[in-house]
């Protein structure tokens, strides 16, 4: 029995882990690190406990879906800027005078990235062990088929848009591309 436990719960955290690498990952680690503070370890005995793990999850929620609507570029200057994209382009956009900004428009893609970008969260977040032993502590010994396979399901649906509908922003908390880190240290020397 304790075999099945441990391979199961190994699965789990597999998925949890294919899943992270979705998202941005100044968020997750907040997430990380604020959770079992906030939940007193998925013990809430206190509702300020409870009320202080809704307004976490929902700052790092709001704080996936912003960073799916950010992107990077290398300025006039050298450096790597960050803006938000708008309908006409890049915003604020300091020392772009040798890059064009319109071509960062915001697009349909965006939201659909946002929107995974959320339920990928949302997946990871709420199936915290802190998490459900502070909201719902049954759920976990109940749902253990549920708990164990969301993850891996989430997170072969949200590759699967994200591999079908590529996202080419650079925005905040996610990783650069070799060639705009390659771009912005060979700028950065001259």
């Amino acid at each position: 029995m304790t075999t099945t436990t441990g391979v199961s719960n190994n699965f789990a955290f597999k998925g949890l882990a294919s899943l992270l690498k979705l998202l941005p990952t100044g968020t997750v680690t907040l997430f990380q690190v604020l959770n079992p503070v906030l939940t007193n370890n998925g013990s809430c005995h206190q509702p300020i406990n409870k009320w202080l793990t809704g307004a976490l999850l929902v700052v790092c929620a709001f704080s996936c879906c912003f960073s799916t609507f950010t992107d990077s570029y290398v300025g006039s200057d050298g450096k790597l800027h960050y803006g938000i994209a708008t309908i006409t382009g890049l915003w604020p956009s300091p020392a772009s005078s040798s890059v064009d900004l319109k071509k960062y428009k915001l697009t349909l893609l965006d939201f659909v990235h946002a929107f995974w970008t959320l339920i990928v969260f949302a997946t990871v977040s709420l199936l915290d062990t802190n998490t459900v032993g502070c909201f719902y502590p049954k759920f976990e010994s109940e749902q253990k088929v549920l708990v164990m396979v969301l993850p891996p399901v989430v997170g072969f649906f949200a590759s699967g848009v994200f591999f079908i509908f590529h996202n080419k922003r650079h925005g905040i908390g996610y990783s650069t591309t070799s060639t705009t880190t390659t771009t912005t240290a060979s700028n950065s020397k001259a």
